[in-house]
């Protein structure tokens, strides 16, 4: 089968062979006929992989490494998606093509991923490779999961001694779970820690072990190890069994309202959130606010710890020059981070400031680091600027809160982290009577407590960040009393005191 795709201005190449490599470095290799593209690339929502270009007399060829090191870290799988392949010239004219070759068909890597090459339809033709998870074909599918987890619900396994991690639905490793995580290994080194994660794409603690989310190993795994420990709900999936310890370290301090106390919950809402905190042994919380919040938007009955957050002990003793050399930041930019909760009504826009635009304004010297909800990780894409990072993908915001001299936020959680800092901040709020009145509601009044000012126009919030030490001196007093309000045991020391009320209850080890 022949196919042009799609004629254009530009001269069409010939693609006459694609095939897929496995080995120690999985490799796509495409090659064609007559002149050579100047450059290739794989493009996917948050990932631009570019291959290597051979040229030869009357062939040429172009090799992606499917190992992909992003922030300077482990070279991994990329992670699931679709990544659509563009060739093209030394004007960086994309190439139209001309698609002689006999595509493989679906392959699994093992320990890697599922790969698929596949012609892309009308509006919009061309070539691309699709990624996912890598499970075997006795794991895959809606009726194999299905057989799995009836197998899951009806055994009676026998406990071990092991943690169960998972932060944000297996999408990353982070945040509460990971401060504990590394508090576990160093009191109880020889327990096997285990993290939940949707692909291989997504880099593990040292010393764990990943496994995919729907495998058979993730199946076993969830059902006879010990402790649990998440940071967002467990879904329906999951049955707690009498030897279980679940510990739900939720993922921030609420202003805006959650679960039960949203306005207009139904009925459906409310069964599945008594159902879900019906799953939880013990809630973290960071500060005594959180703790009142949680027992009556969760109507949780169970212990609710008060030790801080595990995830802000980092903010402590981290190494803020550590964490820009891997970002790529020289020592005398200001960097502002931007993060913004998500929207209800809007869930996958993010860049709600135009942080290009108010970069610029800003004038030199200073870097935006655009930072969207974990809501808005998967099908959301990069903004791409000169003077803005955009740090979506980026694995730990905590690092993000070292890397910054500011924040700037809107309704976000990350607020009450951010503040361990000492560092100002400042709040974009250009719907803020919507949000509070019809969107979501707040727990307290923002405008009279917020330790730093609230803003609604871009060019007023350009004033103020580059006049920061005024503002830092005008909310001092606020600053402080919301340090001691929302920060009074995040001390560098959290994980440890949560790792050893664990113990003490012998809940593991």
């Amino acid at each position: 089968m022949t196919a042009t795709l799609p004629a254009g201005p530009s001269r069409s190449i010939t693609i006459d062979s694609a095939v897929l490599h496995a080995g120690a470095t999985p490799r796509l290799v495409i090659a064609g006929v007559g002149a050579a593209p100047a450059t290739a690339t794989l493009t996917g929502p948050r990932l631009v992989m570019v291959a290597t270009v051979d040229a030869g007399d009357a062939r040429w060829e172009v090799s992606f490494d499917l190992l992909v090191s992003r922030w300077h870290g482990t070279r991994l799988p990329p992670p699931s998606g679709s990544y659509r392949l563009e060739l093209r010239d030394g004007a960086d004219a994309v190439l139209p093509l001309l698609l002689t070759a006999q595509l493989p068909a679906e392959a699994l890597l093992e320990g890697y991923f599922r790969a698929t090459l596949r012609r892309t339809d009308a509006p919009d033709p061309g070539f691309a490779l699709d990624l996912a998870a890598p499970l075997s074909d006795a794991e895959r599918g809606s009726d194999r999961q299905a057989e799995l987890e009836r197998a899951y619900r009806s055994a009676t396994p026998a406990p071990v001694d092991a943690v169960f991690f998972e932060s944000f639905y297996g999408q990353s490793a982070a945040c509460n779970p990971l401060a504990i995580d590394r508090a576990l290994a160093v009191a109880r080194p020889s327990i096997p820690r285990y993290w939940s994660v949707v692909d291989a794409s997504i880099e593990v603690p040292p010393g764990s072990i990943a496994i995919i989310e729907g495998s058979a190993e993730w199946w076993r795994v969830r059902g006879s190890a010990r402790l649990i420990v998440v940071n967002d709900w467990l879904r329906n999936r999951y049955r707690r069994r009498s030897f279980q310890t679940v510990l739900q370290t939720w993922h921030g301090t609420p202003l805006k309202k959650i679960a039960l106390s949203r306005p207009g919950v139904g009925v459906r809402t409310v069964l599945a959130t008594i159902r879900e905190r019906s799953r939880w042994s013990i809630l973290l919380a960071q500060n005594a606010h959180s703790a009142r919040v949680f027992r009556t938007a969760y109507a949780f009955f169970g212990p609710i710890w008060q030790e801080g957050y595990p995830r802000d002990d980092t903010l402590i003793a981290g190494d803020a020059a550590a964490v820009r050399r891997r970002l790529g930041i020289a020592d005398d930019v200001t960097v502002l981070l931007y993060a913004p909760t998500w929207r209800d009504d809007r869930p996958e826009h993010v860049d709600h400031l135009d942080v290009a635009a108010f970069t610029d304004a800003l004038g030199p010297g200073y870097l935006t680091l655009i930072r969207g909800h974990s809501r808005t990780l998967r099908p959301g894409h990069d903004v791409l600027a000169t003077n803005v990072l955009d740090v979506t993908g980026y694995p730990e915001v905590s690092d993000l809160f070292l890397a910054a001299d500011a924040l700037i936020t809107d309704y976000s959680s990350v607020m009450f982290d951010f503040s361990v800092t000492g560092k100002p901040m400042f709040f974009f709020v250009p719907d803020l009577e919507h949000y509070k009145r019809q969107l979501r509601g707040f727990y307290f009044d923002l405008d009279a407590a917020a330790p730093g000012p609230i803003v609604q126009n871009a060019d007023e919030l350009v004033g103020l960040i580059t006049d920061r030490d005024r503002v830092r001196a005008r909310y001092a007093d606020r600053y402080r009393e919301w340090q001691e309000r929302f920060n009074p045991r995040d001390d560098g020391d959290s994980a440890a005191r949560v790792v050893a009320r664990l113990l003490k209850r012998k809940v593991i080890g």
